[in-house]
């Protein structure tokens, strides 16, 4: 189980060509990362709880923006180093997509 993650220009295409809107990826810390977010309530209040581990979810730039504070605060208490890399790549890649007007990020999970 794995997590990777990708910034988009737009909304993704699920099929070949959401590679059209690309602009970074994330893809070294995907078991890392869904270990730190499997963590989090689904139905609590934070946006990081909505991500499907097994699934794909998108955030759009302000459901990054709310996100941010989340990641930071996940990242400050981690103990494991792996995750906490993973939390920190996850932070600046919502960053860029809060100041990326019409960008998502896209949460692969499998």
């Amino acid at each position: 189980m794995g997590i990777e993650l990708e910034l988009h220009s737009g909304r993704p295409a699920r099929k070949g060509r959401s590679r059209q809107t690309l602009l970074r990826g994330s893809y070294e810390h995907g078991e890392a990362l869904a270990r730190a977010l499997s963590r989090l309530d689904r139905h609590g209040p934070g946006k990081l709880g909505w991500v499907d581990p097994y699934g794909d979810t998108l955030f759009n730039e302000q459901e990054a923006q709310a996100a941010r504070q989340e990641a930071g605060a996940l990242a400050q208490g981690c103990a494991d180093e792996q995750q906490k890399a993973a939390l920190l790549d996850l932070v600046e890649l919502l960053e860029a997509c809060a100041a990326t007007p019409g960008s998502y990020l896209w949460f692969m999970g499998d």
